[in-house]
């Protein structure tokens, strides 16, 4: 499967990330699922217009300011928010979820969410889903 590239000097796009962020989470449509808590991994995958990168092949170093970029701060505090909202059923509606906050920064074109469960199988290190969206 070609993967879609997040940093591109030809698209004007850099690449935002953010690592194995484990989190408590209420998920899960069985019994004991909604009666405890349970470890979650988030991995983000972002692509964000680039303001330095437009109309040049090797682009000038931008103001060294925060409100010209996506705060990985902002989005994690909102990814937190949004797990310790309430129980969800599903690792694809918090996948789904967690896109959507990340794609409310109009900056951000792609959004790729990776949710898993990691402690639901004793034989396997995790289990989930991975959600691709995309602002048009």
């Amino acid at each position: 499967m070609d993967q879609p590239r997040y940093a591109d000097a030809t698209r004007a796009t850099r690449h935002m990330f953010i690592r194995d962020l484990v989190l408590a989470a209420s998920i899960g449509v069985y019994p004991h699922e909604h009666a405890a808590r349970q470890r979650i991994r988030i991995n983000l995958d972002l692509a964000v217009a680039d303001d330095g990168g437009a109309k040049r092949s090797r682009p000038a170093v931008g103001q060294d300011d925060l409100s010209r970029v996506v705060s990985y701060e902002t989005i994690i505090e909102r990814v937190r928010a949004t797990v310790a909202a309430g129980h969800v059923q599903l690792v694809e509606t918090l996948a789904e979820r967690l896109c959507e906050l990340c794609l409310d920064d109009p900056r951000v074109l792609i959004a790729r969410v990776r949710v898993e469960k990691l402690d639901v199988f004793a034989d396997a290190i995790s289990a989930g889903v991975e959600v691709e969206r995309r602002n048009c």
